[in-house]
């Protein structure tokens, strides 16, 4: 059986906010300054005024020590952001223009 779902968002991010507490073997992408970040993120998204751009705040996307990390859908392309400046970039060029950053796009590994 073939499901037609209709594709609801252009761009959707979702954006660990996971937190583990300091020295935890795992990391995390609050402990790495994540919860910074996705504020500039939310507020580039809202400044683009577009309905088809979406970002949802999710816990552990699964590569810890990455972080903080966002993948942004349709696309499967996973970031990772250290600087506002960063965010700034992927909304810009990504969600705006439709270029990929590619100096801060990362392949998970597990």
């Amino acid at each position: 059986m073939s499901l037609d779902i209709p594709q609801v968002f252009d761009i959707h991010v979702f954006a660990c906010f996971q937190s583990r507490p300091p020295g935890h073997p795992r990391g995390s992408c609050g402990a790495a300054g994540a919860e910074a970040l996705w504020k500039r993120l939310g507020w580039g998204i809202e400044s683009l005024r577009d309905p088809k751009v979406a970002m949802t705040a999710t816990g552990c996307l699964g590569f810890c020590r990455a972080g903080p990390l966002m993948v942004v859908y349709p696309q499967g392309i996973w970031y990772a952001p250290t600087t506002e400046a960063d965010v700034d970039e992927i909304v810009e060029s990504h969600f705006e223009k439709g270029v990929p950053v590619e100096r801060l796009i990362i392949v998970p590994q597990v």
